[in-house]
This record gives C-alpha cells, structure tokens and sequence, in this order.
C-alpha cells in the first residue's frame, strides 16, 4: 500500500510513524511535511487546500489512500475530490465535515441525535450582544462565559473568562471580523478527547486522552493549538468510555447518515465528565494535535490497514483494536511569543532524537533545522505508568535547546498525583 499524508504537523509526523509500523504499508509520501517527516517519507511542496493539487499528486505518485490531516482541507472539500477520483481516501466529505466547520450545524445535529452538550446562542449582530451575555454568564449561575468562534480558529478562537469586558472584546472582535459569535454555557468538569474512527455507523474508538489548551502551568494564560496530552486516562472509568461511545458518538454518526452526511474518517469528540455525565464541548472531524502523537504511540493494531478499511467502508470487519500497554505523554516545545506571532529561523539543537515529532520547523540549505512555526515540536515519552511517562517526556525535552523556547512543566501531573477524578 502506498500512502499519502496530508499536512505538516506533529500530528502528521506521528500518523507516518505509526504507517511505517504497518507491514502492508510500502511506502509513505507526505505534503508538504516538515524537517523531521522528510527523512521518513517522500516529500512533495503542494497546495493542500485545492483537491486539484492533491489528487493531480496522488495520481503522479501511484498513492492508494490520501490520509488528510489537518480540518481546513477536509471543510474545503478535498476528501470530496480524492474520492471522485477513485483513490481511496481517509477523511469525511465537505458535508460532513461541517461537524467542526460550523458550530451551529454542530448543535443542530446534537440536539437532533439527544446528545447533551453545552446550551449555547449564536450572535451574528452586535446589537444582541449584551443581552446574550447576560443570558450566559456571571450572575446567571455559570462559573464563567464561553465565547467561540463559529468557524474554524485553529484551537485559539476560544475565551472561557469569568471576566465579562473580556468576554464582551472577544465577541465583538469577533463580531467586527465578520464572524458569528457562538456562546456556551459553562460545563464543569475534566475535559476528554476521544478518537473514533467512524464509517458510516460503525464506530471504533481508540484511547481516551485529555489535552492542554491553555500556554501555561496550571491552565493559565491564552489558548493555543495545544500544549501538550496524556493518553490513557488513569481516572476514567472503561464504563464511561463505552457510555460516550453508545450514547454521543454513535448517535451523532447515526444522524449524520440519516441526513444524507454520512461520515467516514476520524471523528473527534471533545467532552466535559460532568457531575450530570459526560456532555460535549465540540466535534472535530480529524485527529486532533496534541493527543494523537499519545494516542499513536501505543497503538498495536496496524494503522495503514484500519484507515484504508474505514475508507473503503470495511471497518465493521477490521475487528478489535490492540494497545501496548502503559502510558504516553506528549509535551509541545513552543517558540518565543507563541501563541502570539511566534519568533522563527533559530537553529534547533537535539531535534532528530527518537521521540521528538516535528511541527513548525524546516531545514535550512545548510543542513540546520530551524523554527518555522509556534508549535515547533512535539516530544513524547512512554512508560508502564503516568510518571515514568512524564519523566521520560520530561528528560527528553530539556535536551532540546531552541532560543526564547517555551513548554508546560504539568502535562498529566495531576492524573499522576491522583487528583482528577469523575
């Protein structure tokens, strides 16, 4: 099987490390890839917002399956056009990628499938704005206001703030931008990330892992893309799993072919265990970075085969999936000013060590890799238990020497302590 890679992210490094572990898989293409994922795979420099670039290449390179990465090019389409071309493709179509597209289409699909999640309003004009904020926040009896861009925003579209003018400049930059406003109600609880592949009504899920929005220690600070995630998760229960499996992702997949949407790739719920039970935060329609390099690097099952099987509507047959045992721990090295407009070109010393996945970096016509972005890389380290995880993570990344470079030092440490719990 020859497989091509969509993206240019950790998370791409770590979907061809894993296809490398694949017998059946021959060879790996990626595009356009980055300094670490050009010396496991062949790398081409290619649009991949145009389906017509992506499938002129995928035909060029003989590629059996096109596994996209990233959402952009999913909401664009460029699933839509692989298929059309008769090459087998891991990724939902447009339609159903508007799941994480659009907030509002989201909820629709929720409420129409009975799965709970957030109460939320849309703002489209300025002049509501205020009233909605009233509806949603502080002194209402929610803990904080939850404002979101309805479209995508890479991770950093979103403000959870218990202070109302922050709420009130976020929505209104919003506003101004000309996009819709989202607002939640606020759900207490831990966060969870769960991978299901997904064909039509068949899901299969795979680990449970939680991630780290927030740019610092102790979740302060502005969101970003994702600061690091543990994966599996110690304190919840395999009960809980299977509760969000039959009763929100099933159910949402069901809806979705019902409405003529089927989906067919990786769908990504994002949840809150509430003191009610689980409820959803958001959809995603793609494996999500940080969690996937944890979530990866502990799978047993051959990944090539379970994607190409979910693209060719075979999945009910793949069977069940197989871990290793133990924990994985991945923690992101971020460069200076990140996620503000990040610092780029610094040599990266260590960068090539086993364990290190690359993101935002680029090689040089000198040899040195460099930043070429604000998650630059992603280090993780695996262990029979959460600490031994953190501390091989841990170890890694601090030999690792970037100028202005940033990381959290808690990824996973209170799951470690014991201090989470449902």
């Amino acid at each position: 099987m020859r497989v091509l890679v969509i993206g240019s992210g950790a998370r791409e490094h770590a979907l061809l490390l894993a296809l490398r572990r694949d017998p059946e898989v021959e060879e790996l293409a990626v595009a356009p890839g980055n300094a670490g994922t050009e010396v496991i795979a062949d790398q081409y420099d290619v649009d991949i917002t145009s389906g017509e670039a992506v499938v002129k290449l995928a035909q060029r390179i003989g590629s059996d399956l096109v596994v996209v990465g990233p959402e952009v090019p999913l909401v664009l389409g460029v699933a839509d056009a692989v298929r059309a071309a008769g090459i087998a493709c891991f990724g939902p179509t447009k339609d159903a990628a508007r799941i994480e597209g659009s907030k509002a289409f989201a909820k629709d699909v929720m409420a129409a499938a009975g799965v709970r999640t957030a109460g939320s309003e849309i703002v489209d004009n300025p002049a509501h704005l205020d009233a909605a904020l009233d509806r949603f926040g502080p002194p209402a009896g929610q803990a904080a206001w939850v404002v979101k861009d309805d479209g995508l925003a890479a991770g950093k579209g979103v403000v959870v703030t218990a202070d109302r003018d922050a709420a009130r400049a976020h929505a209104a930059s919003l506003l101004d931008s000309g996009h819709p406003v989202l607002l939640e109600s606020f759900l207490d609880g831990p966060e969870v990330s769960l991978f299901c592949v997904v064909d039509g009504e068949t899901v299969v899920p795979l680990l449970a892992a939680q991630d780290f929005k927030r740019v610092g220690d102790g979740d302060t600070g502005p969101n970003t893309g994702g600061m690091g995630a543990y994966a599996p998760l110690p304190w919840l229960p395999e009960s809980v799993t299977t509760q969000i499996v039959d009763q929100i992702v099933k159910p949402v997949a069901a809806e979705l072919v019902a409405r003529g949407s089927s989906f067919s790739g990786l769908l990504y719920a994002g949840l809150a265990i509430t003191s009610n039970g689980p409820a959803v935060v958001e959809f995603n329609c793609r494996f999500g970075d940080p969690e996937t390099q944890s979530v990866l690097a502990l799978l047993e099952s051959p990944l090539g085969q379970l994607l190409r099987a979910a693209a060719s509507g075979e999945l009910a047959s793949f069977g069940e999936l197989q871990w290793h045992d133990g924990y994985a721990v991945t923690v992101v090295l971020a460069a200076e000013n990140y996620p503000g407009r990040p610092r780029v070109g610094d040599v990266i010393h260590g960068s090539e060590a086993d364990g290190v996945l690359h993101a935002g970096t680029a090689r040089r016509d000198d040899g040195a890799v460099v930043s070429s972005g604000g998650r630059v890389l992603s280090v993780v380290g695996t262990g029979a238990d959460l600490p031994a995880a953190r501390d091989a993570a841990y170890t890694l990344i601090k030999s690792i020497r970037l100028p202005g470079s940033h990381f959290r030092t808690d990824i996973g440490l209170a799951a470690a302590e014991g201090r989470i719990s449902v």
